[in-house]
């Protein structure tokens, strides 16, 4: 690797690092957020701005991809990265300074979802610019090995994010950093923009675009050329289906939903949940060049549905052995305990509420949505036309109140059957950043390590492999819209989706089915259909 391919990995990779930084802090400091901009509204106004901020980061992404694609593939791939890590690192850094809903009013939540719309959009096009830009400096041969330093930037982005959060929570405490501590991460940020910035004006066009701009061969219409033409847009939907989308939900397990089912399911503290989490990152980062390397031995397609099929056909035993060891009384309990929720079938409606705006006021629908929010595996048992709710524990019958939060009689009884308390000791808790010699500890973490290995093996060979599919022309455009579609959507909605299957079926393990269902079908797809890609030489393309 010369010394300036070394610099072209440098700029493009920090500079994705840091937009991926910023996007990872909304949604670690969501519920912070949520209490600063939206908690001074009525709950019907409250939860229409919650969607929004929910949805906007994910849904708007692939129109980012559209829309910097295409410039992307007339102008130029430095320019439209630049614009790109302006967009995202002044977004992230006016969210630091946004006078909250106390202050300003309905403003404040409006602002707050614009710039969630324009980070959005900026990560729809920064990703397809940085990739293609590696990659058109490449040689044939070693595509996998440079890109995938790329592949580790949303890895790096979440790790330093959680680091960043995790120094300012412990310097300032809980009560002032959820005052005005929050802010500090996002503050901090222009630092990282100003840097990224200045590295990447130093850069000079990617070699094959210039080239082909010379010879007068590129496109004047890349979004009808990419999608208008059956040839390209087969392509494209054969990129999606057959490797993209299982790479998004083997990605968002392994790294996000994880970190979900540790705080919310398993009821372990946040700042160990995080931990956990950031250990596993270290220990398993590196594994995104070593997959990429390979993949230029042995091709893209064996690396990355391998990864989805193993993914597929573990995540349970692994998810199960996370909670044995995180917290042994809650898997005790849902093997023994026996917890019913007996109703009119008439009264109970369906629990999918993947962006928790839905209000529940039926007494069977608020029954199991407590049970669930509680971690208690629960089945739902007919009751005769007309009648009232009753939980049933053990065959014995527990008055219940109508109440989504507080149901003592039912948490009582659950507890007195074995499931565990709030703070239970036997739930894992670390007490420092290196904490990690008791085996409990060490234990979950490398159970978590290997689901970071899977994340690496699907995503480290991907960037390569989307390059390598389309022409030169109108690669950056054609390229990052599946990534987007397949990593925005069908990866960044599987946490709140799995967890609102979670709570429709009264089953903690139920919402890996989520990830497991597209996972496989990325399995078949792709072996039948997806071409392999590593010996394609893209400057001929």
């Amino acid at each position: 690797m010369t010394k300036d391919e070394r610099f072209v990995i440098l700029a493009s990779s920090l500079g994705t690092v840091f937009e991926w930084y910023d996007f990872y802090l909304y949604g670690s400091l969501a519920s912070i957020i949520g209490a600063q901009f939206f908690s001074a509204y009525p709950p019907a106004t409250r939860d229409i701005f919650a969607l929004l901020a929910f949805a906007a980061g994910f849904l708007v992404r692939p129109f980012g991809a559209i829309v910097f694609g295409r410039v992307g593939d007339i102008v130029g791939r430095k320019y439209t990265f630049l614009v790109t890590i302006l967009i995202m690192g002044l977004s992230t850094f006016i969210v630091g300074l946004l006078p909250n809903a106390a202050t300003i009013g309905i403003a404040a939540p409006i602002i707050l979802i614009a710039l969630r719309l324009a980070q959005g959009l900026a990560l729809g096009g920064e990703y397809g610019g940085a990739a293609t830009y590696v990659a058109e400096h490449a040689p044939n041969g070693k595509r996998g090995f440079y890109t995938s330093f790329i592949q580790t930037t949303a890895t790096l982005g979440l790790f330093l994010s959680l680091l960043v959060i995790l120094f300012t929570r412990t310097a300032l405490g809980e009560a002032d950093f959820a005052a005005w501590g929050w802010r500090i991460p996002f503050l901090v940020s222009v630092l990282l923009l100003g840097i990224s910035v200045w590295i990447r004006l130093r850069l000079n066009e990617s070699p094959i675009f210039q080239k082909m701009k010379e010879e007068g061969k590129g496109s004047k219409a890349p979004l009808t050329e990419a999608f208008g033409n059956w040839q390209n847009g087969k392509l494209v939907l054969l990129a999606l289906l057959g490797g993209v989308m299982g790479q998004g939900v083997v990605w968002y397990t392994g790294q996000f939903y994880a970190l979900f089912f540790l705080q919310s399911i398993l009821k372990v503290d946040g700042y160990t949940a995080n931990l956990l989490i950031a250990w596993s990152l270290l220990l398993g980062t590196g594994f995104f060049i070593v997959f990429g390397m390979l993949s230029d031995k042995i091709g893209r397609k064996p690396i990355i549905l391998g990864g989805c099929l193993i993914a597929a056909l573990t995540f349970f035993p692994i998810f199960k052995m996370i909670t044995t060891n995180a917290n042994p009384a809650l898997e005790k309990a849902i093997e023994s305990v026996k917890v019913e929720v007996v109703a009119d079938p008439a009264g109970c409606g369906d629990l999918f509420n993947p962006v928790g705006t839905r209000v529940f006021t039926a007494p069977c629908d608020t029954a199991r949505a407590y049970l669930s929010q509680s971690s208690v595996k629960y089945a739902t048992t007919p009751g005769p036309a007309g009648s009232g709710v009753k939980v049933v524990v053990n065959g014995k019958d527990v008055p219940y109140a109508n109440a989504k939060d507080s149901n003592p009689a039912v948490l009582a009884a659950v507890q007195a059957a074995g499931y565990p308390k709030a703070g239970d000791a036997g739930i894992v808790k670390m007490s420092h950043p290196l904490d990690i010699f008791r085996p409990q500890v060490a234990a979950i973490i490398g159970l978590l390590f290997i689901l970071v290995l899977f994340v690496t093996m699907v995503y480290g060979p991907i960037a390569a492999m989307l390059v390598e599919l389309f022409p030169t022309r109108i690669r950056y455009t054609s390229m990052s819209l599946p990534y987007h579609i397949g990593n925005g959507w069908f990866g960044g909605l599987l946490p709140a989706t799995a967890f609102a299957i979670v709570a429709s079926t009264g089953d903690i393990y139920a919402g890996l089915w989520y990830p497991i269902i597209f996972a496989s079908i990325t399995v078949v797809i792709g072996f039948l259909f997806l071409p392999e890609t590593k010996d394609v030489d893209i400057k001929a393309t």
